[in-house]
């Protein structure tokens, strides 16, 4: 696996110290999952995300969704009393699954949903007020000499 140097990014960029971290571990997850469940990640306003996960054959209780330090991290778990079906065929893929998903700064998860066998993950990036842009005055220190004399 290749790496990737992050050096002239760290130049000119302050406060991103996980990006590295964050790229290694997408970069390994994605080839170690092999693309199990099936997900959407989508864009549903300016500031509202949706993450769609096909988890037919799980139920509501067999799933698990987890966020820590800006990781949402998604797991299903098939229940032990299947053990008792003899298939001819097992075409549904049930087993047991784990997703990771990077979060930004201030996404915050305010939504899950199992519907017709999709979990459906409501996201939100809500910027607080002292985050946000603002402007500043610049004052001009001649002016403001006169105006002391």
């Amino acid at each position: 696996m290749n790496t990737i140097d992050l050096t002239p990014l760290y130049r000119s960029s302050i406060g991103f110290d996980r990006l590295a971290s964050m790229v290694d571990n997408a970069l390994r997850s994605d080839t170690s999952s092999g693309g199990y469940p099936p997900y959407n990640i989508e864009a549903l306003g300016e500031n509202r995300y949706g993450i769609t996960i096909a988890a037919a054959g799980f139920e509501q209780n067999e799933l698990d969704i987890q966020v820590e330090r800006g990781v949402l991290t998604v797991r299903g778990r098939k229940a032990e009393d299947d053990k008792e079906r003899k298939y001819l065929y097992q075409g549904i893929a049930a087993r047991a699954f784990e997703r990771k998903f990077n979060l930004a700064e201030h996404v915050e998860v305010v939504d899950a949903e199992m519907r017709n066998g999709l979990l459906n993950i409501q996201l939100v990036k809500e910027i607080p007020e002292a985050h946000k842009p603002r402007s500043i005055e610049i004052k001009n220190a001649e002016a403001a000499l006169e105006h002391k004399s």
